[in-house]
């Protein structure tokens, strides 16, 4: 694929995740995805404990995308990888706005009134609640991380020629 075209898909990719940065707090396409593996994550690990069981959800969520960008990483396809990375940043953005619900519990959840709310269990049991800004806000700056690195690399990658290996 051409530098300048490879370069100019990259753009646009980068763009939507700075995008959504600006508007996470609003529902997206992309989190409907997201909330397939953070479903996935409660139902593989239920039989595991109910705190283990519950923040396996939000685990999952932010590890399936990890693990997608390192398997990319690995097999040096570095443009996905660095895409991928993207996606992580995406989902701790996510993940920030259910944590900072914590105490609120506004949100409106899958299974309506009647289930539990992630992050008020966990914090709650972890003794935390007082702490439920500062948790938002920690996974809010790993998302900003993980997306400035994920365009960082992917425009670095994407402007290198193709026979230097970095796609």
């Amino acid at each position: 694929m051409n530098k300048y075209l490879r370069m100019t898909a990259v753009f646009f990719v980068c763009t939507y995740f700075w995008s959504y940065a600006h508007t996470y707090t609003e529902w997206h396409a992309l989190d409907s995805v997201n909330l397939i593996f953070h479903e996935a994550g409660h139902t593989i690990f239920y039989f595991f404990g109910t705190f283990v069981h519950i923040l396996a959800g939000s685990g999952f969520q932010i590890t399936i995308p990890a693990l997608i960008a390192l398997y990319f990483f690995y097999t040096r396809q570095k443009i996905s990888s660095s895409l991928c990375l993207l996606w992580v940043g995406q989902n701790f953005l996510n993940v920030s706005v259910y944590a900072g619900d914590a105490v609120k519990m506004q949100l409106d959840l899958l299974g309506g009134d009647s289930v539990t709310h992630d992050w008020h269990y966990l914090l709650s049991t972890l003794g935390w609640l007082q702490y439920t800004d500062t948790v938002a806000s920690t996974l809010y700056a790993l998302g900003i991380v993980c997306i400035l690195l994920g365009t960082v690399f992917s425009l670095y990658c994407a402007s290198q020629n193709e026979n230097d290996n970095l796609n």
